[in-house]
């Protein structure tokens, strides 16, 4: 099988970033001006659609996963993909579902931490498990606030 028609199969089977593609294009053995070239080439097709891969990662990643924004921003610019991009996938993220999102997984672990009797403690590893989800600090302070005071 050619490079192309591999490279074909890999873009068709799901949305690829350019950089996806192009590391598949230097593990299969092509040189940097054939990649280039099949690159552009992918792009032309159709094939190859950096905003809109960076849409899906960020529907998919908040709804399926229930990422924050830092999170699946720090996704994407490990793939490479460029600010701009990255800007208008954060556009896909509705912020009155993200709110609700972040309270029903703050609430979830706040439950979950029943047994830590001391407020600060319990307080501190909802933050953290917030944080690691790649939630916004200040947004997370507000939902916890409302959670001890209930």
């Amino acid at each position: 099988m050619s490079a192309r028609e591999s490279i074909y199969r890999f873009c068709n089977y799901q949305l690829r970033s350019h950089q996806e593609t192009r590391n598949k294009l230097y593990e299969i053995g092509c040189k940097t001006p054939e990649v280039e070239e099949l690159i552009a080439e992918l792009i032309e097709k159709g094939l190859l659609n950096e905003e809109q891969y960076a849409r899906s990662i960020a529907r998919g990643r908040f709804r399926l996963k229930q990422w924050g924004r830092v999170k699946i921003t720090q996704y994407l610019k490990i793939h490479k993909v460029s600010d701009y991009c990255i800007k208008k996938a954060m556009t896909e993220i509705d912020p009155d579902e993200y709110y609700e999102t972040l309270q029903k997984l703050a609430t979830k672990k706040w439950t979950e931490l029943k047994s830590e009797k001391l407020v600060p403690i319990r307080k501190n590893k909802t933050y953290r498990y917030l944080l690691q989800k790649g939630y916004e600090g200040g947004l997370i302070n507000d939902v916890i606030t409302d959670l001890a005071k209930k």
